[in-house]
């Protein structure tokens, strides 16, 4: 069979910014036609029903104009822009928070290194309660969220929020029911010499907010760590943690006592700073979802940075 002579116009590797803060996706028009066909010979969506549902939106700009004409035509040279969905463009709004997970009753999220996770005495630092409450509102000006758990602002990785107060009070007031895995990732200082093992102790907290240890039951709250290495070279190791319980510096405090403080943690005994932030990152948490009573399981990817520092 003779191949068609018609080359198809060629998808280019780029991503650009509206105004709007919506990501759009550019192909560039190489023979006359229209603008229906030529959508549909790019394959910008699954269906020819779904390409038309883009065009009606009005996701569809042409040299910057959003076109809703199916038989517009189009000329050689000309740029068709897709401009991502409504999902995609609040998301992408967002900064230092990517969402891993929403439904009606929780958001899960990957927050970034050296964001907070709420207000700070500075009303207009960026956080990311903030940032998911203008979200939730996009859509309509009653939703609001709620923190359910904290990260430290130098610790990334995943959080969850709920979409109302009655998700809120049902997984706090269950969360070590609830809570079935929370996975964290830490780069610490130095060779640990045992492949695994276990920290059992009380933790208190001073005047100046600082968490120490103590072996035997002082009164404090009883925290359990769990850990194992993945890999380490010379002046750091790569460790899986795993929390028993959820106590404040838990894995930060119990990492001092081991002698392995968590890099970059100068509260908790580290002298150098590799990663110019915390070596701390909550790689996976597991947990009941409040609705359908399944376990479900939200994950964020290592920081490529922790990796490199452990070869």
């Amino acid at each position: 069979m003779k191949k068609n002579s018609r080359q198809p116009a060629r998808k280019r590797k780029e991503t650009t910014k509206q105004p709007s803060n919506a990501k759009t996706t550019n192909y560039v028009v190489k023979e006359p036609t229209e603008l229906l066909a030529f959508l549909l010979q790019e394959k910008v969506k699954n269906s020819r029903n779904s390409i038309k549902s883009v065009l009606s939106r009005g996701q569809v700009i042409v040299d910057g104009k959003s076109i809703t004409q199916h038989n517009y035509s189009l000329l050689p040279g000309q740029t068709v822009g897709i401009i991502a969905n409504k999902v995609a463009i609040k998301e992408n709004a967002l900064v230092g928070v990517s969402i891993l997970h929403e439904d009606e009753d929780i958001i899960v999220i990957n927050k970034e290194a050296g964001m907070l996770s709420m207000a700070s005495k500075n009303e207009n630092d960026l956080t990311a309660y903030r940032q998911l409450t203008t979200y939730v509102k996009e859509d309509n000006q009653k939703n609001r969220i709620y923190i359910v758990h904290r990260l430290d602002r130098d610790t990334s990785g995943v959080m969850l929020f709920a979409k109302s107060e009655a998700v809120k009070t049902a997984l706090q007031e269950k969360w070590s029911d609830v809570v079935k895995e929370r996975i964290y990732t830490a780069l610490v200082e130095g060779v640990v010499r045992k492949e695994e093992g276990t920290i059992s102790s009380w933790l208190t907290e001073n005047k100046a907010m600082r968490v120490f240890s103590s072996p035997v039951d002082n009164g404090g709250k009883h925290a359990v760590t769990h850990y194992k290495k993945i890999r380490s070279n010379e002046q750091f190791s790569l460790l899986e943690i795993q929390l028993e319980t959820g106590r404040k510096n838990q894995i930060r405090v119990h990492m001092e006592e081991m002698g392995h403080p968590v890099a970059g943690d100068k509260k908790y005994g580290s002298r150098i700073n590799p990663l110019k932030r915390l070596g701390l990152h909550a790689s996976t948490l597991a947990l009941v979802h409040p609705r359908t009573g399944e376990v479900v399981r939200f994950q964020a990817k290592v920081p490529k940075i922790f990796l490199q520092n452990s070869k």
